[in-house]
């Protein structure tokens, strides 16, 4: 049997009083959504392990199957790999974001929606006046970029700007973790053996970072692209925000840990989510026009993974749109990703692998909930629905927060999900 994952990132949320008490995927019309519910099994996942935060990064390395405890180091290796830069020992990679900041305040994670080539531009910038042999920014997509210090350590405490909408930036800037303040841990070579260098401390670490944050914000006032932004009154991408640092992970593939997936595939718009496809082993798919928000290239990612189901075992579809529409607190665009995931992603995936004589399991699920009404991810159980000809379906009919409390799985926990979709 072949198996793909259509994963809607922050696709949950929680019931809101304009639509009177219902979420949003009781709201919205998902006729396959539903479709793919009453005619499979239902239940709900816990993503997130104890003592993690709510993060993307960890919700799908535990949705693949992975301890986090053995393999996580944060969002800035996974999107190393994403891009092609291929780590040294000595460096620790940390995602470095493009934000807006007013009157104190992180008024947008996004720097305003920026685009890849203009986020190019600036990253290109930066490191030219503020890169050196230890420093290095690096052009990721849109605003998610990344910088990656030799010798730095990744033992520090950095707030991820989506979970702090309007808040002042000024008491999120880096800090170091309690115990590291002065501490400085052995490089680990590819061998697994100490190389003989020292990392800097906590400390030294966060007043580098804090350093580059505030010299950013110089550089990025005076660029023109930001003071036509200004004089345009749009949002300008005026600071960097780095957060999610790590060094190089080690990891088995899923070939490994599930020996009957010989070949897979990782499909998205989002470069911490194909450095853990890389990691764990699949082919990353990059799709013309694929963009991370509403105006991705559905039809194109859709057919994508279909082609790469026809020659592989396994494929992992990622859409991002709804975790951006939620952390926008924009209630008609998460509504209207939802829909445009189910009847432009999940209606033709489904009806084309109908008529395969090869068995495919379709599982549909968020990461985590990212509800319109708070403007970040919250650590909650998320609905999931399994499918596949034959399949004994439960008594659920819809697939939703509230539907899926009822589902024949019941509550499972990280690598569950993934243990129990292998089984088929």
């Amino acid at each position: 049997m072949k198996h793909i994952i259509i994963l809607g990132d922050g696709m949950a949320d929680h019931p809101i009083k304009k639509l009177n008490g219902k979420t949003l995927l009781q709201a919205t019309e998902t006729p396959y959504m539903d479709l793919l519910a009453k005619e499979g099994k239902t239940g709900r996942l816990m993503t997130i392990p104890e003592g993690f935060h709510p993060g993307s990064e960890v919700a799908n390395t535990a949705i693949m199957g992975y301890d986090l405890n053995k393999v996580y180091e944060g969002r800035g290796p996974l999107e190393a790999a994403s891009i092609g830069y291929e780590m040294a020992p000595e460096d620790m990679a940390i995602r470095c974001n493009i934000i807006t900041l007013q009157d104190g305040k992180i008024l947008t994670h996004n720097g305003g929606n920026l685009s890849t080539n203009d986020g190019d531009v600036l990253i290109k910038y930066l490191n030219e006046h503020l890169g050196n042999d230890r420093i290095k920014f690096i052009t990721g997509i849109q605003y998610r970029h990344l910088l990656v210090i030799k010798y730095a350590s990744k033992h520090i405490e950095c707030a991820p700007p989506h979970d702090h909408p309007l808040e002042e930036w000024q008491p999120l800037l880096v800090k170091s973790e309690a115990g590291w303040e002065d501490r400085c841990e052995p490089v680990i070579g590819l061998d697994g053996m100490p190389t003989g260098q020292l990392r800097m401390s906590g400390r030294e670490t966060a007043e580098l970072i804090n350093q580059l944050i505030l010299k950013s914000q110089k550089l990025l006032a005076n660029h023109p692209f930001n003071k036509a932004k200004v004089a345009a009154g749009e949002r300008p991408a005026n600071s960097i925000w780095p957060w999610s640092g790590g060094y190089r992970p080690s990891m088995q593939t899923l070939m490994q840990m599930y020996p009957h997936i010989h070949s897979g595939s990782v499909i998205s718009a989002v470069d911490l989510i194909r450095g853990i496809g890389h990691y764990a082993g699949l082919d990353i798919i990059k799709v013309p026009g694929a963009t991370g928000l509403a105006d991705t290239n559905y039809e194109g990612k859709t057919q994508a993974a279909i082609e790469a189901l026809r020659k592989q075992d396994f494929v992992y579809l990622h859409l991002e749109a709804t975790d951006e529409a939620g952390h926008d607190g924009d209630l008609e665009l998460k509504t209207r990703a939802i829909q445009y995931l189910d009847h432009r992603v999940i209606e033709p995936i489904y009806k084309e692998v109908k008529t395969w004589d090869t068995p495919v399991a379709i599982a549909v699920l968020p990461d985590h909930p990212t509800p319109v009404e708070i403007r970040t991810h919250v650590k909650e159980a998320v609905p999931f629905l399994i499918w596949h000809k034959g399949i004994e379906p439960d008594s659920v009919e819809k697939y939703d927060e509230v539907s899926c409390v009822s589902g024949s799985y019941g509550l499972l926990h990280l690598h569950q999900f993934m243990d129990e979709f292998m089984k088929l």
